[in-house]
Formats: C-alpha cells, structure tokens, sequence
C-alpha cells in the first residue's frame, strides 16, 4: 500500500512521459497526501495530455455530495469487481502518475511504524498505472480523479510492510504505451511486481506521518 508519495519536478516528467499537450502544472512536492490534485498522464482525442487529477477516485455514478469518496488504490485483480474502479476500468480510464518516490511503513518489533523511502535505483522519475473517472454534479460541480493500482509485494516491500500490503504497480518505460493505449489484455498484462533489485529503500524522519510537512529532507536518510 502507498499512502504518501513524492512528486518529481515538471520537466522531468515531461521528458519521461512525452505528453502531447501539457496542460498541467506542477511543481516537485515531497509529502503527497490523499484528495491532493496530481499530475497524471492519460489519453485523450488520440493523443496523451499531462493533467491534474484529484488523488482519491469518485465514480462517475455517485450521486450528491462526493466528499465520502476517496478511493486510494485498487489491486490489479479486483479492478473489474470493484464498485467504485469498475467504470473506469470498463471504459478504458487508464493512466499514468508520475514519481519520484513513494513512502511505507514497517511495523518494528516494539510496536512502532518506522517510514521508509521507496524509490528506483536508475531512473529518478517512474509512472505507476492508475485509473481516472470524471464525476460530475447536477450543480456543476466537476473533479476528475484517480486511484493507484496495486499488486503483489515483491521481496522488499514484503520485508518492509508486510507480504499482503502490497505495492504500487510501477510501469516500465516499454509498458507505459500499453497501459494507456492497449486493449484491456494488454493493458493488464503491464500489471506486475517491479523487481526487488530494482529498488532501493531507507529509512525516514517520523515527520513524514504529517500530511503538512514537505520538504526535500523528508527524503533523506534517518541518522
């Protein structure tokens, strides 16, 4: 599960995702918390587009006030099942949320939730595969949102947050195209556990569990 994440700078991201038009706006955040606006990369018109998403998906169904929902992630295996993701996946919502890194946490022996930064050893900006829906209130009220899709923890994040925790479904460059573009089959078979090797994890200030911190120094290494 990732509860908090880090955003990469803007052009950064620009140059690992290539959208076709950039309508986002966004600067590198360190603490990204629940119902905040991210840059996500989706496809529209034929075209991919940069944009910001509210994190915590609202189904294009609900009806009133959309303030109880706030849908983190879904796992890749209950995608179809799930009733707030169901649309967005049968529809093809998909899309891509850049990252420099994200946070999790490891229960110790004597009952405390040690932070630990998670990010890639060689590439500085990654996507995770996620799925937008549009909602839309009879007032006119109108959020676009997202929920991170999750699989399986690899070794390290088994050993960190535990074997059914999770963990985000990092994409590799040569799948982003069929996430976003492919069929659903396709698309799902992006979906797999990035490699243990490939990552690189330490351990971070508790100043992290505060949504109202953010600042390069949560980042660093715990001394």
């Amino acid at each position: 599960m990732c509860e908090r994440y880090v955003l990469p700078d803007q052009l950064a991201a620009e140059r690992e995702f290539l959208p076709g038009v950039a309508w986002w706006r966004f600067a590198p955040r360190y603490n990204v918390a629940l119902t905040q606006f991210v840059p996500a990369v989706r496809l529209h018109s034929g075209q991919t587009e940069g944009v910001m998403l509210r994190w915590g998906l609202i189904p294009a169904w609900v009806e009133g006030a959309s303030t109880g929902w706030h849908t983190r992630s879904v796992h890749a295996q209950r995608m179809g099942r799930s009733k707030s993701c169901r649309g967005a996946w049968q529809q093809g919502r998909r899309c891509i949320l850049p990252m420099a890194g994200f946070y999790v946490w490891k229960l110790t022996a004597a009952q405390y939730r040690q932070p630990f930064f998670v990010r890639l050893r060689d590439r500085s900006v990654f996507g995770v595969a996620a799925l937008w829906d549009h909602w839309s209130s009879e007032g006119d009220d109108v959020i676009d949102s997202c929920a991170m899709i999750t699989v399986p923890a690899n070794e390290l994040l088994a050993e960190l947050s535990g074997p059914l925790s999770g963990m985000p479904a990092i994409l590799r460059r040569r799948d982003y195209a069929a996430w976003l573009t492919g069929s659903a089959e396709a698309a799902f078979s992006a979906l797999s556990p990035y490699r243990a090797e490939w990552l690189t994890a330490h351990p971070v200030s508790p100043r992290v569990n505060s949504p109202t911190a953010d600042d390069p120094q949560l980042t660093a290494q715990a001394g």
